[in-house]
């Protein structure tokens, strides 16, 4: 009788060994090579990988040699600098081309029709891969940012009234005053004699301010540590592609997964006091609602336990959107701003006709939202500089399914990455001009959204916060320009880089000046 347990758990053992050696040997390589074969098949081709690494080590070995120095000037010609490999490949294997991140083959994607295919028809059988999902799981988790499929449905229904209507447009009050005290703070300094600043800290702690204020009803001092320790987690996870190229790799007791999963902890840590004292209020009777504004909302749903539907929400995933919201909720459109700012302080022409415009629209006074509408020139000046310095540089899909794609047979498991700052520099889309600054590009409908200019994404899956962002961006910069002229100082260098999103390597130091009310 012992022997025969004995024998069962043997086999069972044994079976479950197997199982997980089949697995593995699968995902890292009969899958990625019966995907690349099909694609070989169809003429679409590129770089050899190497044994698990793939062509990591070619990307970072090109990135590292094209982002060694600083420009010279300050060029907008910086897809060369910033996606030397895309450079390389594209003239090697044409417009498509398989890569491979680690054992993750992508297909390299500029074709404009297929582009706007893939993201407004297959958005419910694509969506975020293993690796990117493995990759983030310690800095955004399981929020929106990377659910897929149902998951992603419901969470994007639950947070959406946070950024839509009157809701959305009850922010502008918090954007304003946000913005007239980070102006009044540059110009007590300006007062006690300093004339340059750099930017880009300024709009970073700014933006921050809103989105803690707005989301989370709270403001940038209480969440400083958060955003500190967030900054961090993002360095971290600008590098997890190395790091999950071994099998079984994200368990090992390395130093990174060690300050990787102490970051997390603590973030959340701090992310929970937050969340307590909400409770707290309600436990003790001060409220009978957990608030109105996105946290609020996450809250109260999970209250409902689960749905009909079977989807149920968490502290957990509460946590992750949180996470997902601070980031994503500051970072981009600081970003933005700090290089739109710049770009303005570049170019004194084009900053004359926007202070022009918004003298004339706003009368001296603070935006409104309905006069946020009336300033054609402003939203130009975004849009361009939404086209040349992207937040993100790629935008990533993972085929579920097998798909057609125009008259691409796509197999289950390829990644599809369209290289956003690459077709925003597209001179067969944009013309000669395509690394000058030219806002007047938007005056007209010569481009196609969706397909050609893409720094939202695109289709149902599009930025969720892209009308909060864009409201914001321009609220900020409307403030700004009225208040102040801005050059750039002599000390800016010019040095874009990628650590997940587009950054001034320095920061962006400007000269301020301010203007005669």
């Amino acid at each position: 009788m012992a022997m025969g347990v004995v024998l069962a758990i043997f086999v069972i053992f044994v079976y479950f060994f197997y199982k997980v050696v089949y697995e593995t040997v699968s995902f890292y390589w009969l899958t990625p090579r019966r995907i690349q074969k099909i694609m070989e098949k169809q003429g679409v081709r590129g770089p050899k990988p190497r044994f698990l690494l793939g062509n990591i080590m070619d990307m970072a070995s090109l990135v590292s040699k094209s982002t060694s120095q600083d420009m010279d000037s300050i060029s907008h010609d910086i897809v060369g600098r910033l996606l030397p490999h895309f450079v390389v490949w594209s003239k090697l294997y044409g417009k498509r081309f398989v890569y491979w991140n680690g054992t993750e083959p992508r297909m390299c994607l500029t074709e404009s029709e297929l582009i706007k295919e893939l993201l407004s028809k297959y958005n419910s059988i694509s969506g975020k891969s293993w690796q990117q999902q493995q990759g983030s799981k310690h800095f955004i988790g399981k929020g929106l940012l990377m659910a897929n499929g149902e998951d992603w449905y419901h969470q994007r229904h639950i947070i959406a009234p946070a950024f839509m209507g009157d809701k959305l447009k009850s922010y502008a009050g918090y954007m304003v005053e946000c913005t007239k005290q980070m102006l009044q703070s540059l110009e007590n300094s300006l007062k006690k004699g300093q004339t340059e600043f750099e930017i880009g800290e300024h709009m970073t702690r700014l933006t921050a301010d809103i989105i803690s204020r707005t989301e989370f009803d709270s403001n940038y001092e209480k969440g400083k540590k958060i955003f500190h320790l967030l900054t961090l987690l993002q360095h971290l996870c600008a590098q997890a592609s190395r790091h999950l190229c071994f099998p079984g790799s994200r368990f090992f007791p390395s130093k990174y997964n060690r300050d990787i999963k102490s970051l997390k902890l603590e973030v959340e840590r701090l992310l929970m006091e937050i969340i307590q004292s909400r409770k707290d209020c309600i436990e003790i009777g001060r409220t009978s609602s957990y608030g109105n504004d996105l946290l609020g909302m996450l809250l109260n749903e999970m209250q409902k336990k689960k749905s009909g539907n079977g989807f149920s929400i968490n502290l957990q995933l509460i946590m992750d959107e949180c996470k997902t919201f601070f980031f994503a909720g500051h970072e981009t459109t600081a970003l933005l701003l700090t290089w739109t700012i710049m770009l303005l302080a570049g170019n004194p022409s084009w900053q004359e006709k926007v202070r022009a415009e918004v003298s004339q629209v706003c009368n001296g006074g603070s935006p409104s939202v309905d006069q946020l509408l009336k300033l054609p020139l402003l939203n130009m000046v975004i849009n361009e500089s939404l086209r040349l310095y992207p937040p993100a540089t790629v935008l990533p899909r993972m085929a579920f399914n097998d798909i057609k794609l125009g008259d691409l047979h796509i197999p289950k498991g390829l990644s599809i990455w369209i290289p956003v700052l690459a077709i925003h520099h597209s001179e067969e889309i944009w013309g000669k001009d395509v690394n000058e600054f030219n806002p007047d590009r938007f005056a007209s409908k010569s481009f196609a959204p969706g397909r050609h200019f893409i720094p939202f994404a695109a289709g149902p899956r599009n930025c969720i916060g892209q009308s909060f962002a864009l409201m914001e961006a321009k609220i900020i910069l409307a403030l700004l320009i009225s208040k102040f002229s801005f050059t750039v100082s002599d000390n800016y260098r010019h040095a874009p880089v990628i650590v997940l999103t587009i950054k001034p390597k320095y920061g962006v130091q400007i000269c301020l000046k301010p203007l005669n009310t």
